[in-house]
């Protein structure tokens, strides 16, 4: 177990207690034939590799603009909505031993391939052990014992995640209003995130392999490319209503990712 492997874990450690808030969870299987040429024509064109993974993020992020009720955290007891459209992805930093999210700013001004971009060097950075807030967070991880360690993430949660204040060499909202996570790359074909209560966020996705499946296509059976991608929202602030009208958006911006290119808010 490497140290940043055995930090990952004490902090696993200090930040789950038995469940108590509410989750809402959601499944969407869709036709992936549109999502797998729009990143391969998206390479092609710009030689950024986009996946399927940052395509669903966009995705997703561009829905939570048509149903804000998704851009909320709850902070003693009040609502308040976040200032900017933050998304952070988890990035496989230890050939498949270990995760670190990297946080992508004002996703809704930007393209998919800035995006892809953008997650494409903070990944890097992340690899090169060239991450500060990373780094700071190991720091701290490794030099206290799991009791305190669980304190301090108290703390850290209200000011961090709720308040959005940046201390202890820890940034604002580290995992922003919306994260990302794929389980592609190993093979599964779906999962479920398990929320991080310190980071407070409102909404997490979970974008699985691209598979073979059977699939009903004007009233005949026929194999297509298929992608499951999962939801786990907090029922605090959404319910079913908001989750089927995010899900409807995401399902028609899949099936013509081409939407996706012109950013939800203009930049400037």
């Amino acid at each position: 177990m490497t140290a940043t492997t055995g930090s990952r874990r004490k902090l696993a450690v200090a930040t789950w207690r038995a469940p108590r808030e509410g989750r809402l969870h959601g499944r969407l299987a869709v036709d992936a034939t549109a999502v797998v040429e729009y990143c391969a024509r998206q390479h092609a064109q710009s030689g950024v590799r986009v996946s399927p993974t940052v395509l669903v993020g966009v995705a997703f992020q561009r829905g939570v603009v048509q149903v804000p009720a998704f851009h909320h955290r709850v902070v003693l007891g009040r609502v308040l909505p976040y200032r900017s459209y933050d998304m952070a992805f988890a990035v496989d930093i230890g050939a498949g031993a270990d995760l670190a999210p990297t946080k992508v700013l004002g996703v809704d001004r930007k393209s998919v391939v800035e995006v892809a971009r953008e997650l494409g060097a903070g990944a890097e950075r992340l690899r090169a052990g060239q991450d500060g807030e990373l780094e700071s967070v190991n720091r701290v991880a490794r030099s206290l014992p799991s009791w305190a360690l669980r304190s301090l993430l108290s703390g850290a949660s209200l000011l961090h995640g709720g308040l959005g204040v940046n201390t202890f060499g820890m940034p604002a909202h580290p995992m922003g209003s919306l994260f990302v996570t794929s389980i592609g790359s190993g093979g599964l074909d779906e999962g479920y995130v398990a929320p991080v209560p310190f980071a407070r966020v409102p909404l997490y996705v979970c974008v699985g392999d691209v598979t073979d499946a059977p699939m009903a296509v004007d009233g005949q059976v026929v194999v297509r490319p298929q992608l499951v991608v999962t939801a786990t929202a907090d029922h605090r602030l959404v319910d079913g209503a908001h989750a089927a009208a995010l899900a409807r958006f995401v399902r028609a911006a899949l099936a013509d990712p081409d939407l996706l290119d012109r950013p939800a808010h203009s930049a400037g």
